[in-house]
């Protein structure tokens, strides 16, 4: 019989795994710290971590996925969640859901204690990520990752 991961993570445990500081290069004010449930677990087709935003940074930068589905739930602090055009101040408790087609979002904290939330979704092989506010995109193949303009795109079909 083939072996399995640990299914039960303690909270101690979960308490004293590393977290992996992220900040997104087309973001100065992104600074997120996540510890990877999912990996911790050896989940291989969805991905839930435990993100944490000190007080005046952000999460990653505005965007959308193509091909990803993706949620969060907030456990503690607030936060501003930027979806479409709209900003909503979200607390513990609060649930964001991204389906396909998925309305560009970003997550932020200007309060004064960290934001606490859980976050996850989809593993894809590919997906392609935009950034409305930078004119650019990301496409993302397994571990590899390229940031592209939009001016750069060509359409293919009209060339």
């Amino acid at each position: 019989m083939p072996e399995t991961q640990p299914a039960l993570f303690i909270a101690d445990e979960i308490a004293h795994h590393p977290e992996f500081e992220f900040h997104h290069p087309l973001n100065p004010h992104s600074e997120v710290y996540l510890k990877s449930l999912s990996r911790l677990a050896g989940l291989s087709r969805i991905a839930v971590s435990l993100a944490r935003i000190p007080t005046g940074k952000e999460s990653f930068i505005y965007h959308a996925h193509s091909n990803e589905e993706e949620w969060l739930y907030i456990l503690s602090g607030r936060g501003i969640a930027e979806i479409g055009e709209t900003e909503q101040t979200v607390g513990p408790g609060d649930f964001l859901g991204f389906g396909l087609p998925q309305a560009a979002h970003h997550l932020r904290n200007p309060f004064e204690a960290d934001l606490v939330y859980l976050v996850g979704g989809e593993i894809v092989p590919v997906d392609i990520g935009t950034f409305p506010r930078h004119g650019k995109r990301v496409i993302r193949d397994g571990e590899t990752a390229h940031i592209i303009d939009d001016d750069s795109l060509q359409d293919f079909w009209s060339a």
